[in-house]
């Protein structure tokens, strides 16, 4: 079996590539028959999944050292080719609606598969490609600017990722100092980070007005296929939040305050949960390896098989260097019918959070592969992939103990807490991305304001002291996916709220919990989020009610289980 090591990579040909877009466009143009045409649809899948293969390897590659000039380049490529190679898949989504056969298709690939492909044609136009091709090239600045990253601390050179245990120590003055040595490292690129993030507005107003769109908020929804609620209904979510949600973060943090014992809580003291330090995980990053592999041995025979292919293909770089990407994800390689798990260890809970969170997204990905023979049915859109990750957080609970011991009861209710607290920072998120993009002539200044503003609803009890960045509003140019993905954040509100559901579920009945997560991921991308939510007994974080009942059950939880 192939290690991704050996994973071989070469840049494919460009002009190949298109060509063969284009015969499948001729081919399915000439086709006499629906059996033809469904033939045709499954050539063009496994082409695509070939392309997407050689792109996935060859962004983990560059992510893993972004200072390796042979995977910079070639990111570079795939920045400028992908978006021509998506005017070719659009030239093919438009005559796939129009198909003469298209009851016939549809009846053997289903609806969604039809609705999405008309979806993705109201995001695309010949006109725009050089624009996607800046905008790829502007989000590579910014996590090449992010990933460069140089702090002296502690007697080390740090970067962001590497800054977080200090970030959570029991000595209030090293928190301070080390929420202040990031903040210094944004201010000093302030005139950078700025400038990228103009651009990028700019860029993707300009796009979405050669759409016919007012605002990019309609072309970030569609880009981020919303097939089944719109703008609306997620600043009704967003109400719900402030209204139901924020007040029970009030009462969290105040016993936060309690347990560490500071009167004057600030922001250097958000991360900090109890007065002996937070829970953190017991062994090298070996050996919680060893204890992930044994955990999802232990949970079903499906996540068992998982794991073990994991592990034989070596699908995972997770420990925090210099060079290396920030953040964590997983993507996956479908000619190898296997995902990659990509992370910034650096010793705190997130560590065991990425190995249940990413693992979610990753077993997920595993099932898909071998359960839905369509591959463009395999991932439901995000917030769907969002709740197999958020969900596997708390699937894993059983087990908490192998790698955090005697503070596993720390770990469980510090956990409940960010559960909870994250709904509110990702509506904040959110909101920020709709008025930045509505109002796209905001200054630097105006952006930060607005965000300023916006945690002052969201999360009322911070105080950002006398921390330049984090005072004058800057903190979201922390967040990737504001750069990187927009309108992909309100994904993990509404992907935690069903989470939390089936934690509910959980905490009532393992094995009934387990097999409403199980008929959930298999049913992959083959219905709409709301509907894949509704077909195993859980309801829509859009209906009115859903926040204010669920915050309620966890918030009487949390206060059995304070410490």
């Amino acid at each position: 079996m192939m290690t991704f090591s050996q994973m071989p990579y070469e840049r494919p040909n460009r002009q190949e590539m298109l060509d063969r877009l284009s015969a499948f466009c001729d081919q399915f143009q000439a086709a006499s028959s629906a059996e033809e045409q469904l033939t045709i649809i499954r050539e063009l899948e496994t082409e695509s999944d070939r392309i997407q293969t050689l792109s996935s390897i060859c962004y983990v590659r560059n992510t893993i050292d972004t200072r390796d000039t042979f995977y910079e380049a070639e990111r570079e490529f795939w920045d400028e080719v992908e978006p021509l190679l998506s005017e070719k898949m659009q030239d093919f989504n438009r005559l796939m609606v129009a198909s003469a056969f298209r009851p016939q298709l549809e009846k053997e690939l289903g609806s969604l598969y039809f609705t999405n492909a008309e979806l993705s044609l109201k995001a695309f136009s010949p006109e725009i490609i050089p624009l996607m091709q800046e905008e790829n090239a502007l989000r590579a600045s910014y996590q090449k600017l992010y990933a460069s990253a140089r702090v002296e601390f502690d007697g080390k050179i740090c970067n962001i990722a590497q800054l977080g245990p200090y970030k959570q120590s029991p000595d209030r003055e090293v928190r301070r100092a080390a929420i202040f040595a990031e903040g210094q490292f944004f201010d000093e690129h302030q005139a950078e980070f700025d400038d990228i993030f103009d651009r990028l507005v700019k860029n993707r107003t300009a796009q979405a007005k050669a759409l016919g769109f007012d605002s990019f908020v309609e072309l970030g929804y569609i880009r981020q296929m919303r097939n089944c609620y719109d703008a609306a209904a997620v600043a009704n979510f967003r109400r719900q939040v402030v209204e139901e949600l924020v007040p029970i973060t009030m009462e969290i943090k105040k016993n936060q305050a309690r347990r560490i014992g500071v009167e004057d809580f600030k922001f250097y003291d958000n991360s900090f949960c109890f007065p002996d330090g937070n829970a953190t995980p017991k062994g090298t990053p070996e050996e919680l390896l060893a204890h992930a592999r044994r955990m999802y041995t232990e949970m079903s025979p499906e996540t068992a098989e998982f794991i073990d292919l994991m592990f034989q293909m070596e699908l995972f770089d997770l420990v925090a260097k210099d060079g290396k990407a920030p953040g964590g994800y997983c993507t996956s390689f479908p000619d190898y019918r296997c995902p990659f798990i990509f992370s910034n260890f650096n010793g705190t809970s997130a560590d065991v959070d990425v190995l249940t969170h990413e693992a979610g997204h990753a077993f997920a990905d595993y099932v898909a592969a071998r359960t839905i023979p369509v591959s463009g049915l395999r991932s439901p859109t995000m917030e769907g992939c969002e709740t197999h990750s958020m969900s596997m957080e708390f699937l894993t609970s059983p087990w908490h103990h192998l790698f955090f011991q005697e503070e596993t009861d720390k770990y469980e209710l510090s956990h409940a807490e960010d559960a909870l607290l994250f709904i509110p920072y990702g509506s904040m998120v959110d909101h920020f991305q709709e008025l930045v993009y509505r109002n796209p002539d905001m200054t630097p200044a105006q952006r930060n304001e607005t965000w300023a503003a916006l945690e002052k609803e969201y999360r009322p009890y911070i105080d950002f002291a006398d921390i330049p960045f984090y005072s004058r509003g800057a903190g979201w140019q922390r967040q990737l996916h504001i750069y990187q993905y927009p309108f992909y954040y309100i994904d993990y509100c509404l992907a935690q709220t069903v989470a939390l559901q089936i934690w509910v579920a959980f905490l009532k009945d393992q094995k009934d919990a387990w097999q409403k997560y199980l008929a959930f991921v298999k049913q992959g991308g083959t219905r709409t989020f709301v509907d894949l939510v509704r077909s195993v007994g859980l309801i829509s974080p859009m209906d009115d009610g859903c926040v204010a009942s669920i915050s309620s059950v966890v918030s009487d939880w949390l206060k059995e289980h304070q410490i």
